[in-house]
C-alpha cells in the first residue's frame, strides 16, 4: 500500500483508531456547550441591568472567544498525531512502508487539517447560532446583524483551527516531543498574546498583528480596538501570514525528517 491514497487511507486509519482522538473531536466541539453557557449568562446580566445601562451595553463575540477550545485542541491533536508514533516506536514500521518521509507527511496534514476544518466550522458556526439564538436583539442587536455580513469573519475564524492542527503537527514532527509542541502552542494563545499587550507601542501593535488571534479580523478587514492584537496587516498579507503559520513549521519539519533516522 504504497501509493499516496493507500498512504492516506492508513493514515486515517491510525488516527480515528485511538481513543484519545475521539475525546478532543468531543471536545473541540463541546466549544458550542462552552458559548451557549457564556451566552445565556450574558444575556442574564442584560435583562437585569437597568434600562439605561443597556442601552450602552456591549459584548464581544462570543464565537470569537470560545474559538480557543477548539484551536487547542486540534493542535493538541496535529501534535499528537506525530509525537505517539515516535514515543511508541510506529514511525519506524511506517517508515519502513513508506521510505520517503514527504508522501506520509503530507498524508498526515491531509487527515489532521480536515479534522481541523470540520471541527472549526462546527464549533465556531454552532457557537454563533445558539448565541444569536439566546441573546436576540440584546446588546443593541449585536446578533441580529444579516449573516451574510458576519459570513466572513466566521470563515476565517474556523479556517485559524486547521491552522492550529498543521502548527502543531508540525511542531510536533520538529521536537519528536508532545510537551514540548503543546506547551509552544499555549504559548502562542495565552502567554505571548499577554506579554505583547505589555510592550510600549508601536511593538504592542506591530507584533500583536502577526499573532493568530488577530490574523482572522484582519483578513476580513475588521479593526480591532479592544484587543491585546494589532491590526496593521491589509487583508492578503494576513492571509499569507495565517498560512505560513501551518506552512513553515511542516516544510522545516520535511526537511528535517528527511537528514535524521526515526
Amino acid at each position: 500500500m504504497s501509493s499516496f491514497a493507500g498512504v492516506l487511507a492508513s493514515e486515517w486509519i491510525k488516527l480515528r483508531s485511538v481513543r484519545s482522538t475521539h475525546l478532543i473531536l468531543v471536545l473541540g466541539i463541546s466549544a458550542v456547550l462552552l458559548g451557549y453557557a457564556l451566552a445565556n449568562m450574558a444575556a442574564g446580566m442584560y435583562d437585569d441591568a437597568p434600562p439605561q445601562q443597556r442601552l450602552s451595553a456591549r459584548i464581544a463575540d462570543i464565537e470569537e472567544v470560545v474559538a480557543i477550545v477548539p484551536q487547542l485542541c486540534m493542535g493538541i491533536l496535529g501534535t499528537l498525531a506525530i509525537t505517539s508514533e515516535y514515543a511508541t516506536g510506529m514511525i519506524r514500521t511506517s517508515l519502513t512502508i513508506v521510505p520517503r518521509r514527504w508522501p506520509m507527511l503530507v498524508a498526515k496534514s491531509a487527515v489532521v487539517g480536515a479534522l481541523g476544518l470540520i471541527t472549526g466550522a462546527t464549533a465556531v458556526f454552532g457557537t454563533y447560532a445558539v448565541t444569536r439564538w439566546v441573546l436576540g436583539d440584546r446588546f443593541s442587536g449585536a446578533y441580529t446583524a444579516v449573516f451574510a455580513d458576519r459570513l466572513p469573519l466566521l470563515i476565517a475564524i474556523s479556517v485559524s483551527v486547521p491552522v492550529f492542527a498543521l502548527l502543531g503537527l508540525g511542531l510536533g514532527a520538529l521536537m519528536r516531543s508532545s510537551a514540548g509542541a503543546i506547551a509552544i502552542l499555549v504559548g502562542l494563545v495565552y502567554v505571548i498574546p499577554m506579554i505583547i499587550g505589555n510592550i510600549p507601542e508601536p511593538w504592542s501593535e506591530r507584533l500583536g498583528s502577526v499573532m493568530i488571534g488577530a490574523l482572522p479580523r484582519e483578513i476580513t478587514g475588521d479593526t480591532i480596538t479592544t484587543s491585546v492584537y494589532g491590526s496593521l496587516l491589509p487583508p492578503a498579507l494576513a492571509a499569507a501570514v495565517l498560512v505560513a503559520y501551518a506552512a513553515l513549521p511542516l516544510l522545516a519539519a520535511a526537511w528535517l525528517m528527511r537528514r535524521r533516522n526515526a
